[in-house]
C-alpha cells in the first residue's frame, strides 16, 4: 500500500513540475499557486514518554491557493490537505499530522497606499487567515511541521513614513479535526473549528534602526480558553508582554536578537471542571549573537540562548506556554521528533549556517540542556521527577539540516537529522523510556507552483 502511496504522489509532483510555459497563464488580477511535499520521517530511541521506542511516517502536503488583486481589493482562499501513512503502533501521529481538505484560509482585505502621506500604508483583513507575528514564537503558520495554524477574525497593519509599523488582530484559532485516533489514521475530512470558546488577540508595534542599528518591538498577546461541549481545557486565561531587539545578518557584520516574553495570568492545575485555578507567573528569554564571514560560502557562526520557565514548587505556575508558536527555527524539527519545546528548559547552543550557492543551503546546531525547574516535566517530552531527585542535565542535541534546489523556484530536496544524546536526567526520571540515544532523520521533496 506505501508503494501506492509513493506512486501517487510522484505522479502528483511530476505533474505540478512541469516548465512554466506549459502551464495557462491566470487572467489579469488572480493568481494561482500551490506546492506538494513528500516527506519520510523515521525516530528510534524515543524519548517522549507514553509513545512507542520507533515511530516512522510518511506524509504529503498539498496545499492550492488563488487570489484575487484588484485596486487595493483582495480575496483569497487556500485549501491544505495533509494526511500520514504507514505509522507505528504507539506512534505520536495527531492534528499536528493530519488535517485533510481544510480551507485555513478564506479571506477579504484592502490596502490603502499612503492614506497619511507619502510612505505609509494601510491594510485590513477579515475571514480566515494565517499568521505570522513577530519572531513568532508565540502566534505561527508552522512550515516544517505537516497542518498548520489557522485563525479566524480580523487583523489591521499600519505603517508610518519613519519605518514604524503596528499590526491589531482579534482571532478565534482553529482547532484542527477530527482529533480522535482512528479518524486521524483512516485520513478523515471533518472541518475545523472556531469558537469564542478560544479567543487570542493583541497587537505588536515596531521601528527600525532604534539601537546600533537594531529593529525594536514591543507586544501584547492575550489568550481566552473555556470548557467547550466534550472538549475539556485548562481554561487558559494568559496576558503575554514581549519585547525584542533584533539586528539582521549581513556580510561582515556582526548580528544579534534578543527578545523576552513575560506571561502572567490564570490557569486550571487539570482538565476536571471543579479544579483549583492557580495564578500565572511565567518568563522566556533568547539570545543570540552571530557573525556573517564575508566571501562565497555566506557563513554564518551564532551563539545562542534559550530559557523557559518551568512549574516549581511555589504557589503561582510558572510553565511557560508558548501558544501557537513554532519550534523549528530556534531549538529542533516538529514531525514526530517534537522532542524539544518552549517549556522548561534552559539552553545554550551554537550553530553555523552556510548558503554557499542560490541552490544549497544548510546548518548544523548544538546545545546542551537542562531544566529549568527538576520538579516539572522536562520541555515537551513529558518525562518527569517530581522528587527532583533525578537531577537537571537532560542531555545533547544535534541537529542539521540540508536543502537543494534540484529545479530553481520549483522542486527542492531537504533531509533533516537530530541526534538527542539523553543526560541523567532521561535516563533515571521514573517514566523516562528506557530507549537510548535518540535519533530521527527525515528526507522530504517539495514541488511547487
Amino acid at each position: 500500500m506505501k508503494q501506492l502511496y509513493l506512486i501517487s504522489a510522484a505522479t502528483l509532483i511530476a505533474a505540478i513540475a512541469q516548465p512554466a510555459s506549459a502551464q495557462q497563464a491566470p487572467p489579469d488580477g488572480l493568481t494561482l499557486s500551490g506546492s506538494v511535499r513528500m516527506r519520510y520521517e523515521a525516530l528510534d530511541g524515543q524519548a517522549r514518554a507514553g509513545f512507542g521506542a520507533e515511530d516512522e511516517l510518511f506524509s504529503i502536503r498539498t496545499i492550492i491557493l488563488a487570489e484575487y488583486r484588484e485596486n487595493g481589493f483582495r480575496a483569497g482562499i487556500e485549501l491544505y490537505d495533509s494526511r500520514a501513512y504507514g505509522s507505528q503502533p504507539g506512534s505520536a501521529i495527531g492534528t499536528a499530522e493530519v488535517n485533510t481538505l481544510e480551507p485555513v484560509q478564506a479571506y477579504i482585505g484592502y490596502e490603502v497606499r499612503e492614506p497619511f502621506g507619502r510612505g505609509t500604508a494601510l491594510a485590513v483583513q477579515a475571514g480566515r487567515f494565517t499568521l505570522n507575528l513577530g519572531s513568532r514564537r508565540l502566534v505561527a503558520a508552522d512550515d516544517y511541521r505537516n497542518t498548520t495554524n489557522g485563525y479566524s477574525g480580523l487583523r489591521g497593519d499600519i505603517r508610518a513614513s519613519n519605518g514604524t509599523a503596528a499590526t491589531l488582530f482579534y482571532t478565534l484559532p482553529q482547532v484542527r479535526l477530527p482529533d480522535d485516533r482512528p479518524s486521524i489514521l483512516d485520513n478523515k475530512v471533518r472541518l475545523d473549528r472556531e469558537s469564542f470558546d478560544l479567543q487570542l488577540w493583541g497587537g505588536l508595534v515596531s521601528r527600525p534602526r532604534v539601537v546600533a542599528g537594531a529593529l525594536v518591538e514591543i507586544g501584547y498577546i492575550g489568550l481566552t480558553e473555556r470548557d467547550a461541549p466534550g472538549r475539556p481545557t485548562r481554561n487558559r486565561h494568559l496576558h503575554n508582554v514581549s519585547a525584542r531587539l533584533i539586528r539582521d545578518p549581513a556580510p561582515g557584520k556582526a548580528d544579534f536578537e534578543v527578545e523576552g516574553i513575560y506571561q502572567f495570568g490564570s490557569v486550571r492545575s487539570s482538565l476536571a471542571a471543579d479544579a483549583p485555578e492557580l495564578d500565572v507567573s511565567a518568563w522566556f528569554l533568547h539570545a543570540d549573537a552571530g557573525y556573517t564571514f564575508p566571501g562565497p560560502l555566506k557563513a554564518r557562526l551564532s551563539v545562542e540562548y534559550d530559557h523557559a520557565s518551568g512549574d516549581g514548587s511555589g504557589r503561582s505556575y510558572g510553565r511557560f506556554d508558548t501558544l501557537f508558536g513554532m519550534r523549528r527555527a530556534d531549538l529542533a524539527p516538529a514531525g514526530i521528533y517534537a522532542q524539544i519545546g518552549r517549556a522548561n528548559i534552559s539552553t545554550p547552543g551554537v550553530r553555523l549556517e552556510m548558503a554557499p550557492t542560490p541552490r544549497l543551503d544548510g546548518f548544523v546546531a548544538y546545545r546542551a540542556m537542562w531544566l529549568a525547574e527538576r520538579t516539572d516535566a522536562f520541555s515537551t517530552t513529558g518525562v518527569r521527577d517530581p522528587s527532583g531527585r533525578s537531577g537537571s542535565f537532560a542531555g545533547h542535541q544535534i541537529e542539521g539540516r540540508v536543502r537543494w534546489w534540484l529545479i530553481p523556484n520549483l522542486l527542492r530536496a531537504e533531509i533533516n537529522g537530530a541526534w538527542l544524546g539523553k543526560g541523567r536526567f532521561l535516563e533515571d526520571a521514573p517514566n523516562a523510556p528506557r530507549t537510548g540515544n535518540t535519533r530521527y532523520v527525515s528526507i522530504a521533496v517539495t514541488a511547487g507552483f
